[in-house]
């Protein structure tokens, strides 16, 4: 049984009819209107640029038709320009991730999803100008550059940095050390008595792992010591700390003590340093402590500076009784305690751990756990045991530095690589860095170049061959040869694990120099795109800084189609390389040069 309309208040039987129709379609509108600005939002929070000029990839890179060639890729919007997509929190509240605080969860490694990927190039903010040269820039950098000051006004008793005029200045102070860490380090040197009071003892202390290191001015001056520091901190309250020591010309990465384990192999560093670097070392059952002592060599050295050690109030009391007791059952062994800082040494063989009681805590780790696996892999609340080489050698048996840079290393033949290859290796590389730096002889100077990146760099070889040349270089190796990199660490040199399907971990604008070897061909095998990786590579070159590509002619041949499109076109080198033990049958050298713009142009 069908029932009436009800009929309007106000007259005519047909009025409540059209009004109803005009109020759907108001709402209706409204509705759409909404939707489209939803979308309008989020789309820009995703994705700074459409993909709509994105490039079709040719498989194996064959048959490139000439035609494919771009002139331009769109510019992301300014408010990216420090931008680093797998640290990029506002993504994680995009995609709702639920990561745990307490565990800095949220200062770990997130990478967007493939189709919300950056495609665009990352500009340079207002007023950027080319980076001050090493060695000014240890003490002085571009305000413009990274145009923020907030750490000079809430460090400014400790004398992180100055702001003074366009320029902001470095004077050496830290946290614990306001008066330089120049006499901070000639301290330390004197509380282990080591010859001259030089920390580097005679060239036995080479790497440094320092966490928690604000803008790496500990770094900074151990560089005259012929110590190499990685310094490392998050993006935190603290976010530019790390941009500021790049900019400084310091070897420096964004990472953090969290729930993976740092993209280090084992028994890399001669002493790790923590100056009131604010890390729980008690959580979870000691496991960030433990974290450090898997990377720490044998007989390595814990340097902590933290009231923990001095204060005599008592919750400061209780955490260093629990603390000096974790470190106990962990077999370290103070050193030297004086004033507000106190020395741990690392044992030299596994007869300490041998002699542990039944049950005690923390765990040996399992025998067949990997130590030097690191990439993306969760941190273990356990101790690494020594190999039965290093027990019974008692140490890592690495020559002092610099001798260890081209002596080869002990665990060479953990990779089955002999000594007269690795030799070969050093030979092949001292002669390559030669002829590159030939071709780009016209145009650079000798401080054009300090901030080195080597994006596949095998054992070490091309940053052994840069010795003599005032830089450090960030040695990358890929995942999928990670055993390599502790090659690279026993010859004194730094680096990291990465896979380069995905975002480095560093700001923009951060390194002069880019070498990628056979680095292209690698990617596209497992199923990569060449585009992002160079519009990556862009987000990392300083402007005006060289990208070195060495890969095979049908590589090289599609990149320069792409060189306009990236603005790389400034300067360009295209040779046949001499053939050498490392020819992959086909190759050629691609120099270029990134070109200084803004968004004007």
């Amino acid at each position: 049984m069908m029932t009436k309309p009800p009929q309007s208040r106000g007259g005519g039987g047909g009025g409540g009819g059209a009004l109803g129709r005009r109020g759907f379609a108001a709402l209706l509108a409204a509705a759409v209107i909404a939707l489209a600005l939803l979308c309008l939002f989020y789309g820009a929070a995703f994705a700074p640029t459409l993909r709509s000029r994105r490039l079709p990839l040719q498989r194996r890179f064959e048959a490139v038709p000439a035609d494919l060639a771009l002139s331009s890729l769109p510019v992301c919007d300014a408010r990216y320009s420090e931008l680093i997509p797998c640290l990029d929190r506002g993504l994680h509240n995009q995609l709702r991730l639920r990561l745990n605080l307490s565990l800095m969860e949220h200062y770990e490694r997130h990478c967007p999803p493939a189709h919300r990927r950056l495609n665009c190039l990352i500009p340079p903010p207002a007023g950027y100008r080319v980076p001050i040269r090493w060695p000014r820039s240890r003490d002085e950098v571009w305000k413009a550059n990274i145009p923020h000051t907030h750490l000079a006004s809430e460090k400014s008793d400790q004398r992180w940095m100055v702001v003074n005029g366009d320029k902001i200045n470095f004077p050496g102070g830290g946290t614990h050390f306001h008066t330089g860490a120049d006499k901070y380090i000639v301290h330390l040197a004197q509380m282990l008595n080591f010859p001259n009071g030089k920390l580097n003892n005679g060239g036995n202390i080479r790497n440094v792992l320092d966490v928690g290191c604000g803008v790496a001015s500990f770094g900074a001056y151990l560089l005259p010591l012929d110590i190499i520091a990685m310094s490392l901190a998050p993006n935190d309250v603290h976010e530019n700390q790390i941009q500021f020591a790049l900019e400084r010309g310091i070897p420096s990465t964004l990472g953090v003590l969290g729930t993976r384990r740092l993209p280090y192999p084992s028994h890399s560093f001669e002493l790790a340093h923590c100056s009131r670097c604010r890390i729980d070392w008690l959580q979870r059952d000691g496991i960030l402590l433990l974290e450090v002592d898997r990377v720490l060599r044998p007989g390595g050295y814990f340097v902590y500076s933290s009231p923990e050690a001095y204060a005599m109030d008592p919750i400061n009391r209780n955490i260093w009784r629990k603390m000096s007791d974790l470190a106990r059952r962990m077999c370290w062994q103070i050193a030297s305690k004086e004033d507000q800082t106190v020395i741990w040494i690392k044992p030299l063989t596994n007869e300490c751990y041998m002699k542990r009681e039944p049950g005690t805590l923390p765990n040996m780790c399992d025998r067949d756990d990997d130590p030097d696996a690191a990439w993306n892999v969760p941190m273990k609340a356990c101790v690494t045991p020594y190999s039965e080489r290093v027990h019974k050698v008692k140490g890592s048996n690495l020559l002092p530095w610099p001798q260890r840079l081209t002596a080869p290393p002990p665990r060479l033949e953990e990779l089955g690589i002999s000594s007269n290859n690795f030799s070969d290796d050093n030979e092949i590389w001292h002669f390559r860095v030669i002829q590159y730096w030939k071709l780009m002889k016209s145009e650079i100077q000798k401080d054009s170049f300090r901030n080195v990146m080597d994006m596949n760099a095998n054992l070490g070889g091309f940053a052994a061959s840069l010795r003599k040349k005032d830089v450090w270089v960030m040695n990358v190796v890929p995942s999928t040869e990670s055993g390599k990199l502790k090659i690279i660490y026993d010859r004194g040199l730094l680096g990291t694990i990465h896979n380069w399907c995905e975002s480095f971990s560093t700001y923009p604008r951060t390194y002069d120099l880019v070498h990628a070897w056979l680095l292209f061909s690698e990617i596209e095998k497992q199923g990569c795109s060449v585009e992002d990786l160079l519009i990556e590579m862009d987000r990392i070159m300083r402007p005006q800084g060289y990208a070195i590509i060495r890969d095979k002619v049908a590589v090289i041949n599609h990149i320069k189609k792409l060189l306009p499109a990236v603005r790389w076109d400034d300067w360009s080198s295209d040779v046949k390389p001499k053939k050498d033990a490392l020819w992959s049958g086909d190759e050629r050298v691609l120099i270029v040069r990134k070109k200084l713009w803004n968004q004007t142009l």
